[in-house]
């Protein structure tokens, strides 16, 4: 299909006419000329009388045709010609997965051991864990909340994988606070994917400690997660032993799981959320996201651009035969 870009433009096509006819003239009052007498006149008269001004006046038509060619050819070009091929419409199946991230200041207790043996903080290990895991999650929209004192949407529902990935490795302990908002954390989540298809509205919900923070209250934001059909799949993240065990109130993440049909899952390891990642797939069903059109667009303005350069050449090539002639 041939379109304009931009076909507004056309509205500059009478332009030189109006320049022309409202340009202002500064004609001086003609004053009264001398009368002279020329002996020649006569011959002179018959001098011109013999010149072909047919010829003259061909020309000019020829230079206002090319000049008129020009700037339409520009104007046209201006307008940006376009061939709009065939609609692609691309749809995919997948997940709306929203990731919740504590970035509290408990987060930074070094209490994970990677294969090497090196200790690394909670932070560190959920996106040690979490990278990969995103970058599994072809064809499905993921989002990232980060929150602590306050939850905040760092990326929307997506399917630019590498960009969550990105904005989590960013992510850094303090930026939200120091405290825990899981409430808030859970509210802001629900009101992202109560939008969504039914049947693949998920929530992951990584944190180390208590409930400490914000305006809504964990269980009544799990309540209405559950009203817009949306499971969360609780992890408590800290390493093995006492500290653990001290930083984590495990009971309402379980409620939160269980009142959402969803699952949790004690992280006292980097393998924790590879078994998150296989339940969801063997439990839930895909759904189809919307789709995408995508349209392919093959500008033609060169067309008319080289129809007015070759104008302004032969404009050119006139001057300079009417010169030599």
């Amino acid at each position: 299909m041939f379109t304009f870009q931009w076909p507004w433009l056309a509205l500059l096509l009478p332009l030189p006419l109006i320049v022309w006819r409202f340009w202002p003239t500064h004609s001086r009052r003609a004053e009264p000329l001398p009368q002279l007498r020329l002996p020649a006149i006569e011959r002179i008269q018959q001098a011109f009388a013999q010149l072909d001004f047919s010829q003259t006046r061909r020309r000019l038509q020829w230079r206002g045709f090319f000049l008129t060619l020009c700037w339409i050819s520009l104007v046209i070009a201006l307008m940006y010609p376009q061939w709009l091929d065939k609609h692609i419409e691309v749809t995919q199946t997948g997940y709306d997965l929203m990731l919740a991230v504590d970035l509290s200041g408990s987060m930074e207790t070094p209490d994970f051991l990677t294969r090497r043996r090196q200790q690394i903080n909670r932070l560190d290990a959920v996106k040690l864990v979490l990278s990969p895991f995103i970058e599994r999650r072809i064809g499905d929209r993921i989002g990232l909340i980060l929150f602590a004192d306050q939850a905040y949407l760092q990326a929307p529902l997506t399917l630019d994988n590498l960009a969550v990935q990105t904005l989590l490795e960013k992510a850094v302990i303090g930026m939200a606070g120091r405290e825990t908002a899981i409430g808030d954390a859970i509210g802001l989540a629900v009101k992202k994917l109560r939008d969504r298809p039914e049947g693949s509205r998920i929530l992951i919900l990584l944190t180390d400690g208590d409930n400490n923070a914000g305006s809504l209250e964990p269980l009544r934001a799990a309540q209405l997660a559950k009203q817009y059909d949306i499971r969360i799949y609780t992890i408590g993240v800290g390493g093995e032993g006492n500290m653990f065990r001290r930083g984590l109130n495990e009971k309402p993440l379980k409620q939160i799981a269980k009142l959402t049909q969803g699952a949790y899952f004690p992280a006292s390891n980097l393998n924790a959320l590879a078994n998150i990642y296989n339940h969801i797939d063997n439990t839930l069903q895909q759904t189809e996201a919307e789709s995408r059109v995508y349209v392919q667009r093959t500008p033609l303005y060169q067309w008319p651009l080289g129809v007015a350069m070759l104008a302004l050449l032969i404009l050119q090539l006139l001057r300079i035969y009417v010169r030599d002639s």
